[in-house]
This record gives structure tokens, C-alpha cells and sequence, in this order.
């Protein structure tokens, strides 16, 4: 736990700034600039699976637009779309949410990557922006990952990210008509210096060969849950 916290004051609202990596780009929602984009990502038919778990469901064109333009609208959350540098292609989004400025306490989610960036090096950068700014930038003291139980991927994904499991709230809610247990991940403000040393590690050029190919694993450069 933080040692001393006589002095801590409520974190600032996430604010609409654009997070620049080596490999991704997060940029402000814009429906305008990014809906034929995200929908070209996130609604083709390879996308069918990803929405097994999400809230939302395929949707046509006209209806993603309307969908897309009222998140944006949306002040309790801060959308970012996902932007591949290498190509300016857009591959996905992810949310700031469940934002308690008083405690400090901070979610992603409603994480959506498409098929051209799942499990790539944009994707993994994307957290890390993400998270380096919420926690060094920001000053928030705990970032939450939490997905239905049943979503192994995404629960294999925290994990992977350096997350550590905390537990599983039963009957948390009601999803498209059935029963989601919820399971929780954190990252704490005082395990995130290990860990952003080890995603800088992952990340740097040296680590991928001439194919793309990691060598070293996240968890080998040092991103391991509990930092």
C-alpha cells in the first residue's frame, strides 16, 4: 500500500490527449475522423467472436454510426481509438471508465482490438500508453482490468499484461439476457515502475528480429502481475 497518504488529493479527470508510442497512437474519439475506420476494424465477419463477450453486438453501418456518436457524447468515459503509426490504420479502441477521481481509481475497458492488431505489438503498446498515463501522469493509484469469467482470453490477457487476479464477483450483472460473473485485475501505482521498466524492455526494436518475431517474452523482460 502507498506508505503515506495524509496528503493525497482527488485525481484529475482523464482529459482528451493524444498518447503517441513507437508502434501505436491513441487518438480521441472522433466520430467524424474514426467511425468508417473502427467499423472497417471491428464489424467484418472475422470480428464475429470479439463480440461474444462485449456488451455491444455486430452492428450495420448506420447503426454503428449512431452507436459510435453517442459514446462519444459520453462524460463518465474517455474513448481512444487505436491507431497503428506504421500504417495509419485504425485497429481498434479502448475506454477510460469507472473513473473515481477521489480515490484514484481507474478502469480500462470495453477494450475492442481487431484482427490486424490483436496480440501484436500496437495492441501491447496501446495498454501501456494507457496505463503509463493514467499512473505516472495522472497519479491514479489503481488501474482495474475485469472481464466475464468465462472470457479466458481476456482473463489470459491481464494476466499477460502484468495484472494481478483478484477475484471473481459473482452474479456482478445481467449481459444480453444472461448471468455475468465478473473477474478482477489490478495494477497498483507501486508495482508500475518494475512493470514499465519491462514493457520498455518489450517494446524496444532489439526485442523483435527481422520477421516481427519477440525475443523475449513480456513476462522474460519483466512483466509479471505484482510488478
Amino acid at each position: 500500500m502507498s506508505a503515506d497518504l495524509a496528503h493525497w488529493t482527488p485525481r484529475p479527470f482523464p482529459t482528451p490527449v493524444v498518447l503517441e508510442g513507437q508502434y501505436a497512437r491513441l487518438e480521441p474519439l472522433d466520430p467524424v475522423r474514426h467511425a468508417d475506420g473502427l467499423f472497417a476494424a471491428l464489424m467484418g465477419d472475422e470480428a464475429e467472436q470479439d463480440h461474444l463477450f462485449l456488451f455491444e453486438t455486430r452492428m450495420d453501418r448506420p447503426t454503428f454510426q449512431s452507436w459510435i456518436e453517442a459514446k462519444a457524447k459520453r462524460t463518465d468515459i474517455l474513448c481512444h481509438v487505436v491507431v497503428e503509426r506504421a500504417t495509419g490504420r485504425i485497429g481498434g479502441r479502448q475506454d477510460a471508465m469507472r473513473v473515481d477521481q477521489t480515490h484514484g481509481v481507474i478502469e480500462i475497458g470495453s477494450i475492442h482490438w481487431g484482427p490486424s492488431i490483436a496480440r501484436t505489438r500496437v495492441a501491447t503498446e496501446a495498454l501501456f500508453l494507457h496505463a503509463d498515463h493514467a499512473i505516472s501522469t495522472l497519479g491514479y493509484r489503481r488501474y482495474e482490468w475485469k472481464c466475464h469469467n468465462g472470457n479466458e482470453p481476456s482473463k489470459r490477457a491481464a494476466k499477460r499484461f502484468g495484472f494481478s487476479f483478484e477475484g471473481v464477483f459473482r452474479q456482478h450483472m445481467v449481459a444480453k439476457g444472461k448471468n455475468r460473473d465478473t473477474a478482477w485485475f489490478s495494477i497498483l501505482d507501486q508495482e508500475w515502475p518494475a512493470l514499465k521498466a519491462g514493457y520498455q524492455a518489450w517494446l524496444a526494436p532489439e526485442n523483435f528480429d527481422a520477421t516481427g518475431q519477440q525475443k523475449k517474452s513480456l513476462a522474460q523482460a519483466g512483466v509479471r502481475p505484482g510488478g
